[in-house]
């Protein structure tokens, strides 16, 4: 998707999230839980943007020399033109800069298009995390890559 801008997290950026939380999320956070993203040291949260418009996001948390993805949401409308792949990229050369060396997420087993994704971009699965999601009990598939400091293995 060319055109597409990434902007931290702002506190006018969330009804847009929230609207796009709603229809991607079957376990949404809290309009208060992306409140909190704001200004909190761990995180690196950002919002993609095209033509004036708040498209995606992509949030994490920099622990030590670890990245934990937290979460990432694509707008149905703007779904499968490379934005979320482009949103990680994103997300995982800020988590690089500063300091972490590996990355590891959660995704829903049966979200096949999403592990696709991050196998794409290097990830591995790691084991499972049986009935990890409240809505329906699915399970997430714990994924891991490492090598941010450009030292893949």
């Amino acid at each position: 998707m060319k055109g597409a801008s990434f902007l931290p997290l702002a506190k006018e950026h969330i009804p847009p999230i929230m609207e796009i939380e709603s229809e991607a999320n079957g376990s949404p956070w809290s309009e208060r839980s992306f409140l909190q993203e704001i200004g909190h040291g761990p995180s690196e949260f950002i919002v993609a943007k095209f033509q004036g418009e708040i498209v995606g996001y992509a949030g994490a948390w920099i622990v030590a020399d670890e990245c934990h993805v937290t979460t990432v949401a694509v707008a149905p409308s703007h779904r499968r033109q490379g934005l979320g792949r482009k949103l990680m990229v994103e997300l995982l050369e800020r988590a690089g800069k500063r300091g972490a060396v590996c990355a590891t997420l959660e995704v829903r087993a049966g979200n096949t298009a999403a592990v696709k994704m991050y196998e794409g971009l290097g990830f591995v699965s790691a084991g499972l995390r049986k009935a990890y999601y409240p809505n329906n009990r699915e399970d997430a598939v714990i994924m891991w890559l490492h090598g941010l400091d450009g030292q893949r293995p």
